[in-house]
């Protein structure tokens, strides 16, 4: 009765024989055998196996060897196959790796072998599962686990790639000083933009300055001079008019001649003074001509009966009023203003908006200011604030 009942784990098949000849495959569960003529050949593992093999020296394309562990994962499907067409599937699967993989790999390189793993694996996995299909054996893939080359290949490898990697620095380390350079001339060349477009605003604000400063000047020198000339007007004036009240006699005209005859001799080049000896005889005329006899005999200065003048030397004509206004000038006013504000005014960063173009060959510069052109090609003068 024990050798009759037969227990089958799930995931499990076994090979039933009957006289030495095949009868089924036992299915998981319970099985009735017929004793002393039923026995069980082998048992087979229907769950997918891992077997890794040990690893196989193989000869590439370009002479080298190499040694390469590779990794099957297979799944027995036909139990009766299994046990009866081949006598030992591991070591078949094995071997049909070894022998497919040297063949494979025999006709590539050493860089093609490193870098086509994929293809490997997916040909002899290809290769395998049409051999062992009879076997009642399904590959399900195959991995290339390592691949070693020799020593000095290795080596030379590792050489290799700290050269490459060592040229990629260099590559990239030359990339960066270039960029760099690059950025430091943009920057300069922004830089030199800048500095002369305010040289060139500095400039424009520095000639209309002057350009004002003179006329400024010139208008007080001219009222400076105006004023003197009143005030010589004036001294005159009361000085003739103190020579009319006083009435003088010929030599108090002659005594005040002598007197200037010093101050007319103090300059380097007057070297020698002829008085003329008939000079009181020509006094003397001048005043019988011009005066009237006294009470006394003696000629004096008699002023004419004329009407004094309409206009006084002291008073200001309403045309020249303006000429003495100490107030400043509005436009002056405004164009201080307007050259204070862009002097405060931010100047923007280079690399977020592209600089102003600066004035080429032909341009107009007036129209660059913002002034007017001039009929002659220059910049017209404009009534208002310059650069405001």
């Amino acid at each position: 009765m024990v050798k009759a009942v037969l227990v089958i784990p799930q995931a499990t098949a076994a090979v039933i024989e009957r006289l030495g000849r095949y009868r089924t495959t036992a299915a998981p569960g319970l099985n009735i055998l017929v004793p002393f003529f039923d026995r069980v050949r082998a048992r087979i593992d229907l769950r997918e196996q891992v077997v890794s093999f040990p690893p196989q020296p193989v000869i590439t394309k370009d002479n080298l060897t190499v040694s390469i562990d590779t990794v099957v994962y297979f799944q027995v499907t036909d139990p009766r196959a299994a046990v009866y067409e081949i006598s030992n599937y591991i070591v078949g699967v094995e071997q049909l790796a070894t022998t497919t993989l040297r063949n494979l790999v025999g006709g590539m390189s050493l860089e093609e072998t490193l870098t086509s793993r994929d293809e490997i694996n997916n040909q002899l996995r290809g290769v395998l599962d049409e051999a062992t299909g009879r076997w009642g054996i399904r590959v399900a893939r195959v991995e290339l686990k390592a691949i070693d080359p020799p020593p000095s290949i290795q080596d030379s490898m590792e050489k290799q790639m700290r050269a490459d990697r060592e040229k990629r620095a260099m590559i990239l380390n030359a990339e960066g000083q270039r960029e760099a350079s690059i950025k430091t001339a943009e920057g300069q060349k922004q830089s030199q933009i800048l500095s002369a477009e305010g040289a060139k605003q500095a400039s424009i604000l520095a000639a209309e300055a002057e350009r004002q400063s003179r006329i400024l000047r010139a208008q007080g020198e001219r009222a400076a001079r105006y004023l003197q000339a009143q005030g010589q007007a004036k001294a005159i004036e009361k000085v003739f008019a103190a020579i009319k009240a006083g009435k003088p006699t010929p030599e108090v005209l002659a005594y005040q001649y002598l007197q200037t005859l010093p101050q007319m001799a103090q300059g380097d080049a007057n070297k020698v003074w002829l008085v003329p000896s008939d000079y009181g005889k020509a006094l003397e005329g001048f005043a019988r001509m011009l005066g009237a006899p006294g009470e006394d005999g003696v000629f004096r200065y008699e002023p004419s009966a004329e009407e004094p003048p309409a206009s006084r030397p002291e008073e200001d004509d309403a045309s020249v009023a303006e000429w003495f206004d100490t107030a400043p000038d509005p436009a002056v006013a405004e164009a201080v203003r307007a050259a204070e504000a862009v002097a405060r005014k931010e100047v923007p960063s280079p690399l977020a908006e592209p600089p102003a173009p600066s004035l080429g060959r032909g341009a107009d510069p007036a129209r660059e200011l913002g002034g007017p052109a001039a009929p002659g090609g220059g910049v017209a003068e404009q009534a208002g604030p310059p650069y405001a």
